[in-house]
C-alpha cells in the first residue's frame, strides 16, 4: 500500500476500459431576477410615458423660460458662488486641519470649536443668520479694541477707530451667501483633510525631519501630495453638494441665484411646477459636468498606482516564464 504522502501521478486507465462520461453542466436559472427586470422595465416605460403625455410638465413653456436671460444670469451666479465658496472652504479646511494636528492646545481647541459649530448648524440656518448679520453690527469698524473702556480712564476723548463702513453697504446678499457656505464647507473639509494627513505614514515625516527639512516643507512636499489621493474623492462629492446647496441662498434672498430666478418665473406666470422641473434639469446638467471632471481628476491621481500595478504584473509574468 503506497504511503499517504506519495506524490506520483495517477496511473492511466487500463486498456479497454470505458472513458469517463462528459460532465453535463446545466446553467442555474434565476426566474426571480428575470421577473424583477421585467417589472423594472414596465415601471421605466410608465415613467417615460408620464413624462411625454402629462400636460402638467408643459415642455414648450419650460424650455422657453429655462433659457431666458435672467435664468442664465442665475446659472452664472450659482456656478461662481459654488466655486468661490468651495475654494475658500478648502483653504479654511486645510488651515483648520493643520491646527487640529498641531501640538499647541490653543490651536487645537480653536479648530475643534470651529468644526463643531459649523458642522452642527444647518446651512439654511447659516444663510439666514449671515443675511441678517446687520442686526448684530450696524457698522464694521477697525481700530484699537475696548477704546470705550480705557480711553476715559486716560482722560482721552473721541475714539480709536481708524475705519468704519455701514454693514448694510458692505454685507451684500452675495457676500453673506459666500460667508455662510464657505465657513460651513471649511468645517467639513477640515475633517477630510485631517483624515488624509493621518493616512500618510508618520515614518516618512520623521525621516524627512531627520534629513533637516522643516515642518512646512515636509507638509508641502511629502505629506500633502500623498494625502491628496485620500482627499480628492470626497472633495469631489463636496463640490457637488456645494453646488446643490447654493439653492439655499434664495432664503437670504440672493435675487440673481438660479433657483430664485426660476421660482420668480413660476410665481409671475402662476405656473410653478414646470419651473421646478427646469431647476432639476439645470442642476442635473451642471453636476454631471462636475462628475466628469471629478472622474478625470481621480484618474490622474491614481495614475501612479496603475503604473506601479502594471509593473508588478509584468515582473510576475516574467518570473513565471
Amino acid at each position: 500500500m503506497p504511503d499517504s504522502d506519495d506524490t506520483r501521478p495517477p496511473e492511466p486507465p487500463a486498456a479497454g476500459s470505458a472513458p469517463p462520461e462528459t460532465i453535463k453542466a446545466v446553467p442555474v436559472r434565476y426566474p426571480g431576477r428575470w421577473a424583477a427586470s421585467a417589472v423594472l422595465l414596465v415601471l421605466a416605460a410608465m415613467f417615460v410615458n408620464m413624462l411625454l403625455t402629462n400636460d402638467a410638465f408643459q415642455w414648450p413653456f419650460l424650455f422657453e423660460n429655462m433659457f431666458a436671460p435672467p435664468v442664465l444670469i442665475g446659472v452664472r451666479t450659482t456656478v461662481i458662488l459654488a466655486a468661490l465658496s468651495l475654494f475658500i472652504g478648502i483653504v479654511l479646511g486645510i488651515v483648520a486641519a493643520i491646527m487640529r494636528l498641531s501640538a499647541n492646545p490653543i490651536l487645537v481647541g480653536l479648530a475643534w470649536l470651529y468644526t463643531w459649530f459649523f458642522r452642527a448648524v444647518p446651512r439654511l440656518v447659516l444663510c439666514v443668520l449671515f443675511g441678517n448679520l446687520g442686526i448684530l453690527y450696524t457698522t464694521l469698524e477697525f481700530g484699537i479694541p475696548f477704546d470705550n473702556y480705557w480711553m476715559p480712564l486716560l482722560g482721552l476723548e473721541g475714539d480709536a477707530r481708524f475705519f468704519s463702513v455701514p454693514m448694510n453697504t458692505l454685507l451684500t446678499p452675495f457676500l453673506a451667501a459666500v460667508l455662510a457656505l464657505s465657513l460651513s464647507q471649511g468645517a467639513y473639509m477640515a475633517e477630510i483633510v485631517r483624515a488624509g494627513l493621518l493616512s500618510v505614514d508618520k515614518g516618512q515625516t520623521e525621516a524627512a525631519q531627520a534629513l533637516g527639512m522643516s515642518r512646512g516643507k515636509v507638509l508641502r512636499r511629502i505629506t500633502l501630495p500623498q494625502a491628496l489621493r485620500v482627499i480628492v474623492p470626497p472633495t469631489g462629492n463636496e463640490a457637488t453638494a456645494m453646488l446643490k446647496d447654493t439653492s439655499l441662498v434664495s432664503a437670504i434672498p440672493l435675487t440673481t441665484e438660479l433657483f430664485f430666478q426660476l421660482q420668480a418665473v413660476g410665481a409671475r406666470t402662476f405656473n410653478l411646477f414646470p419651473m421646478l422641473v427646469a431647476a432639476c434639469l439645470w442642476y442635473l446638467a451642471i453636476t454631471s459636468v462636475l462628475m466628469v471632471g471629478q472622474y478625470f481628476l481621480e484618474r490622474s491621481f491614481s495614475k501612479g498606482d496603475r503604473q506601479a500595478q502594471a509593473g508588478i504584473t509584468m515582473m510576475r509574468s516574467k518570473a513565471g516564464h
